[in-house]
């Protein structure tokens, strides 16, 4: 059967000329399904509008270089329908052609658009697999960013935790080998003052330590304890508490820090410290104000509020 041409079927189907013409010529007239394919690939092109200008010797259907132009129907020869005498014909069973008439053309144009139809199912969904797939991966990337970050931040927790840990031992040595120092100036005072000298200067020097109450036996009067740590206990929004020890000389900010990393305070929720007694609410001033300063040494009580 000869069917409508490539580019009268277009027309009928409502595309415009000068895109039809432009589909005709670049799937080389191979047929309507390689045309309407073209078209909705090409349909967003920015020069699809554009006036079509054939090549000069263009020939549509087949190859030009083994054909001539008599031969071969050219794009003006199609769209007047004039190409070899069956444009609009059909073959009858006797071998005979005759006109299509209005219903088969009808007929015609309907099997195309419903070609058409189809052809626009399958690129929508086509398009729509594009979509989810494009959607998986940016949830995978998303995935693989969160947990570089998660990663990234129980570093950082355990290069912190690391970190106070090597400054608790330096402070049990440091306070070990204070200890030591005492017992040795102790032992040497002994063996200085009481282990050595003649039996007379010993019975003479006897009387002299049983006085307690003598200033010059006792040295000079004790001074007060300098505390290089405190011990903070912070008292949740929840009600729960956190306790943890902090050097003297540390602001008071590294409490707040130490409460939003450990704390169950929901992220994002603004929070200040105060002392309950006496009451007492620390300012962002205050924040950069060691802990001593603050007379928070050698241990004391905070309680976490809302802004």
């Amino acid at each position: 059967m000869a069917e409508l041409t490539t580019l009268e079927s277009l027309l009928e189907m409502g595309f415009e000329r000068n895109r039809a013409e432009k589909a005709v010529a670049n799937t080389g007239n191979q047929g309507i399904e390689q045309a309407m394919d073209w078209l909705m690939e090409h349909e967003n092109d920015p020069d699809i509008d554009e006036p079509y200008v054939p090549p000069v010797g263009n020939v549509l259907g087949g190859e030009a270089h083994s054909q001539s132009s008599t031969e071969q129907p050219t794009l003006a020869d199609t769209a007047e329908g004039a190409t070899d005498g069956e444009v609009n014909y059909i073959e009858t069973e006797d071998g005979l052609k005759r006109p299509m008439t209005e219903e088969e053309k009808r007929e015609q144009v309907k099997r195309l658009e419903e070609l058409m139809r189809v052809k626009q199912a399958e690129r929508r969904e086509r398009e729509r697999a594009e979509e989810v797939e494009k959607e998986k991966q940016r949830r995978r990337q998303g995935q693989e960013l969160q947990q570089i970050r998660q990663k990234l931040q129980d570093d950082d927790m355990k290069k912190l935790a690391d970190q106070r840990r090597r400054e608790k031992m330096e402070d049990k040595l440091a306070r070990q080998r204070v200890k030591e120092k005492i017992a040795r100036d102790r032992e040497e005072r002994a063996q200085k003052f009481g282990g050595g000298g003649t039996p007379s200067t010993a019975a003479s020097s006897q009387p002299n330590p049983p006085s307690p109450s003598s200033p010059t036996s006792q040295g000079p009067p004790p001074t007060k304890k300098e505390y290089d740590e405190s011990r903070i206990q912070v008292r949740l929004l929840d009600g729960s508490t956190i306790t943890t020890v902090f050097k003297a000389q540390e602001p008071l900010a590294a409490v707040r820090v130490y409460v939003q990393v450990n704390g169950n305070t929901p992220e994002g929720q603004d929070f200040t410290l105060l002392s309950p007694y006496p009451r007492h609410v620390y300012t962002e001033l205050d924040m950069e104000k060691p802990l001593k300063e603050l007379g928070l040494v050698p241990s004391a009580v905070l309680v976490v509020t809302k802004k």
